[in-house]
């Protein structure tokens, strides 16, 4: 059966077969879909342009609004660096002036308390020549005063003198009788007796001599045996004296030494010096003295008191006869030499002031600049704080610079976004604005 088919423009009707119909029916159903398709199109394109106006408008407000922020923030770090900056020229003034007035302050306490110290001890210095010079015109005087009655007492002793010589010449005539008749009772003495008992009989002859004059000539004296073993040896006795004030000002290590003339091994004075001389520096004893009655013939040790000095220092030799004047005369040179010792003890102390005076002032000067170094320390610390600080400022100020910089890139960058490089590597929609185009 055929298709019958109006034409819309002469009004005719055709008979056409199923195929033909089929091929029409196929033609204008295509031309409805291309029509479709190209208003589809259409549609899709002008969307398109819509989305892509819309999305580069909120881009491009949102840059805006991220570079107003950003101003922002940059007039505000600003604000803070010209704040901070101001406030450290501030610090900074008040520490150079709060350093200028604590050195000014430092440096006028120092000067006053240098010129009163010196005042002070200029006036000690003056106060102490003066008293050096009174004191030194009081002896002057007082030595002339003596010189001048030693000088009366001498011409008043000179007529006397020729009589006391001859009353001397008498006495040492009988004691010299007197000690020979005692040499001839000690030889006799020895003769009876063993090597020990020689021994200390002239221990006990010495002993006995020096209690005789204890009470009168030695009241305060220590005279004893030497009792006390230091290193396995000892001395025979050892003498002390002190004066009121309890000071040790004399000291004496003895050692008695005699033996038997029929004693065939002769020992001399010089055998038993060493050991007297080691025995006196273990005891602490100023003088070392043997008294010996070895070597009778021997004509040095017989005419008196033997000074040995050149070989031990402070050593003598004696005789029996001579230990009791030889105490005396060290005693009496030991007084002599006491007064000096006082007197330069005075002195001393003196100069141990003076120098504690100077002592002290050193030590102030010292301990002053510790005191300002270490200020002066802290002063530098505070500058180089702050200089940290305006470095740190520095550096925060170029990152918000850089900030900056980089934020106008990205404007740069927003500015020259356009369409044809958003599509360029997106063929699809290269190729939709190119038929946009056409």
């Amino acid at each position: 059966m055929g298709n019958t088919i109006n034409c819309p423009h002469c009004g005719k009707n055709f008979e056409i077969d199923e195929a033909g119909y089929a091929a029409i029916v196929q033609q204008v159903r295509d031309a409805e879909f291309d029509k479709a398709v190209r208003e589809r199109e259409k549609l899709l394109n002008n969307e398109k342009e819509s989305a892509v106006s819309l999305a580069v408008a909120e881009i491009e407000k949102k840059l805006t609004e991220t570079l107003a922020k950003k101003e922002q923030e940059l007039a505000k770090k600003e604000q803070e660096i010209a704040l901070l900056t101001s406030k450290k020229e501030q610090e900074l003034a008040l520490l150079a002036s709060s350093k200028d007035q604590e050195i000014a302050a430092l440096t006028s306490s120092k000067d006053q308390e240098l010129a009163l110290l010196k005042s002070i001890k200029d006036n000690e210095i003056n106060k102490l020549e003066s008293e050096r010079d009174s004191a030194i015109s009081l002896a002057v005087a007082e030595s002339e005063k003596k010189i001048i009655k030693l000088q009366s007492e001498l011409e008043s002793n000179n007529k006397d003198h020729q009589i006391e010589k001859n009353n001397m010449a008498e006495k040492f005539a009988i004691q010299l009788a007197q000690k020979d008749e005692t040499i001839e009772f000690y030889k006799d003495l020895k003769a009876r007796q063993s090597t020990k008992m020689v021994g200390e009989t002239l221990e006990q002859h010495c002993e006995i001599e020096f209690n005789k004059m204890r009470a009168t000539a030695f009241p305060n004296a220590y005279f004893e045996k030497d009792n006390k073993v230091a290193d396995g040896t000892k001395g025979d006795y050892v003498y002390r004296e002190c004066d009121e004030s309890g000071v040790e000002y004399i000291s004496i290590m003895f050692e008695m030494k005699n033996e038997m003339d029929t004693t065939q091994t002769k020992h001399k004075n010089e055998d038993f010096l060493d050991k007297l001389d080691k025995d006196r520096k273990k005891k602490g004893c100023e003088y070392a003295v043997l008294v010996s009655l070895l070597e009778s013939d021997n004509e040095l040790y017989n005419q008196g008191i033997v000074d040995v000095s050149y070989k031990y220092e402070k050593m003598y030799v004696i005789r029996p006869q001579f230990f009791i004047p030889l105490i005396t005369l060290l005693k009496n040179a030991a007084l002599n030499s006491l007064k000096y010792r006082q007197q330069l003890a005075i002195v001393k102390e003196q100069n141990i002031d003076i120098s504690n005076f100077e002592n002290e002032i050193n030590d102030f000067k010292e301990k002053f600049g510790r005191n300002y170094r270490l200020a002066s320390e802290r002063f530098e610390t505070a500058i180089k704080e702050i200089d940290k600080t305006i470095d740190h400022l520095n550096k925060t100020k170029e990152a918000l610079l850089s900030s900056e910089n980089n934020l106008r890139l990205a404007n740069d960058k927003a500015e020259d976004l356009t369409i044809k490089k958003l599509t360029r590597n997106n063929p699809t929609m290269a190729a939709k604005f190119a038929e946009l185009e056409d």
